[in-house]
């Protein structure tokens, strides 16, 4: 059984859209053709020699990798470039390659989720939350009358959807006061008018008083518009999660060590060994610039790879959570079976959907010293 590239790509797009993505970003497909016909996928983390060898033994018509290979702008893909020698052979060989990084990072479920789940955490929300699409509100009132329908449907059109909805309105009926502009001055004059009320997104709001202007059948029609506040959105950067009960530092290390794959760097922790653990924030990747975002959190400990001599002293010295740093590959390598299962689902079923099993760590040797050596 078969499915489009196509399919595969609308299916990951839609778990990680591509809106959420920094902008210095590279997501999305970075070659193949959507029309060709796809059985095979490999998710890996890395979109390295190793990972597209496996991808072509296993017989893959498509690699997803959550790091781009092109992540900064180039002017050229020779194959006498290491990666452009493996755009070459991906094209060569009818392989396509797609990347969600970022994007994957920010969605609801993504990275953080996963791996939070592999650590045994409850997720309660985003580390650093983004904010939901800003939204306002126009108020306006209509005559009764024909131009009610008008108005309306002038000021649903331009405001387009609204999250997951076509629309968002509401009417009331009441009564209008008002002066005439000539004749009969100082006589007050009462009407029965309707009050809608539209919501849109923000950047919609020229757009929607352009509308209203052009449908009401006043010159100068009266109308609102309120901006809504600023709401976090389930989206955003990290995750926050509470184990079953508490544990020691020691022992929580341990557990993380257990439940992500090995490598060289292997798991190490800043802060006393038997500090009780419970709440806990986690970042898969680089989460360094989110350690402040975990110590206002008011976390036991704090997951992530990548941490900085002098921003985690200075976190102990502070009485911050407890550290615990973990290679950036391991950190988000759980993320390959949650990408895997969005394609199994999304797709029926009529595509073999693998995960490497690959190491792509960059470091491979690694030595422990004895403790309280220091020549």
């Amino acid at each position: 059984m078969t499915a489009r590239l196509a399919d595969a790509i609308a299916a990951l797009e839609a778990a990680y859209p591509p809106a959420l993505a920094q902008s210095w970003d590279a997501v999305g497909l970075v070659c193949g053709d959507p029309v060709d016909k796809v059985s095979s996928v490999l998710v890996a983390v890395d979109p390295v020699a190793e990972v597209v060898d496996e991808a072509l033994d296993v017989g893959a018509q498509l690699l997803v990798t959550h790091h781009p290979l092109l992540l900064r702008g180039v002017h050229g893909i020779g194959a006498d470039t290491p990666k452009g020698a493996l755009v070459h052979r991906l094209i060569r060989e009818g392989t396509a390659l797609f990347t969600a990084h970022t994007n994957a990072d920010a969605a609801e479920p993504g990275v953080s989720d996963a791996l939070a789940a592999a650590l045994g955490l409850a997720v309660e929300g985003p580390l650093e939350p983004m904010a939901e699409p800003p939204l306002d509100k126009i108020i306006t009132f209509v005559p009764v009358g024909p131009a009610i329908t008008a108005v309306h449907e002038a000021l649903l059109a331009a405001a387009g959807p609204v999250a997951d909805r076509s629309h968002r309105s509401f009417a009331t009926a009441g009564t209008g006061q008002v002066t005439p502009a000539a004749g009969d001055a100082g006589k007050l004059e009462r009407v029965a008018e309707t009050r809608l009320e539209v919501v849109l997104p923000r950047e919609r709001r020229a757009a929607v008083v352009a509308a209203l202007r052009a449908a009401h059948p006043s010159d100068e029609p009266a109308f609102d518009v309120i901006e809504f506040a600023d709401l976090p959105s389930p989206r955003g950067l990290g995750r926050i999660g509470s184990l079953p009960a508490r544990e020691p530092l020691h022992s929580f290390t341990d557990r993380v060590a257990a439940a992500l794959p090995a490598t060289t760097w292997g798991v190490r922790a800043a802060g006393d060994p038997d500090r009780p653990v419970r709440r806990v924030a986690v970042c898969g990747g680089a989460g360094d610039s989110a350690l402040g975002a975990a110590t206002a959190a008011g976390v036991d400990a704090y997951v992530t790879a990548d941490l900085r001599h002098h921003p985690a002293s200075e976190n102990v010295l502070a009485g911050g959570p407890a550290l615990v740093d973990v290679a950036h590959w391991a950190s988000e390598w759980p993320w390959c079976a949650q990408a895997a299962d969005v394609l199994r689902v999304a797709l029926g079923g009529s595509v073999e959907v693998r995960v490497s099993t690959r190491r792509t760590d960059p470091w491979t040797v690694g030595r422990a010293q004895p403790i309280g050596r220091t020549t």
